[in-house]
């Protein structure tokens, strides 16, 4: 899966690129939009908190971060005691995975207070009163679903395609 970003004027147009892409079988899940506070939205899809917030990236950097953590820290508990092969591996294990799944959790709490770094770029846009849409499409469609929101609006350039987008949010 791949998200396209596009900024809509208004939101009778997104209206209707957000309907075209339930027609082009976009599931309802993998469209967001973000609109500038108190901006009613309606029956449209917004944007929850894993779209608003840096969580998911931050949870991805706390278990890789925690997990190394933890592994240093249990070779660290290996080296010292005198301690057979199967102890020692069975306090690498258990020390790498509380590493990562306290620093998945810690930096979780911490993304969540975060603003989505990708979604930055476009707060002016927002506060102004354009619509932000997220779209996360089949790699193998992007260009479709580009060709189908330029029905909509001929000017819009799609702002940005991410490389990868997490299977769960």
């Amino acid at each position: 899966m791949r998200r396209i970003y596009f900024l809509v004027p208004e939101i009778v147009t997104t209206r209707k690129i957000v309907d075209d892409l339930l027609l082009a079988k976009i599931e309802e899940r993998h469209i967001h939009v973000i609109a500038k506070r108190g901006t009613p939205l309606e029956d449209l899809p917004e944007a929850n908190l894993l779209q608003k917030t840096d969580f998911v990236p931050a949870v991805q950097q706390g278990i890789a971060l925690g997990g190394a953590t933890g592994l240093l820290a249990g070779l660290v508990a290996v080296a010292l005691p005198p301690a057979s092969a199967v102890i020692a591996g069975g306090i690498l294990l258990a020390t790498t995975l509380a590493g990562a799944g306290v620093g998945s959790w810690v930096s979780g709490m911490i993304g969540m207070t975060i603003g989505n770094r990708r979604i930055k770029e476009f707060e002016e846009e927002i506060e102004a009163g354009k619509l932000l849409v997220l779209a996360d499409v089949p790699v193998n469609r992007v260009d479709e679903i580009e060709d189908r929101v330029k029905q909509h609006l001929p000017q819009i350039e799609v702002m940005r395609t991410e490389p990868k987008v997490p299977a769960f949010p």
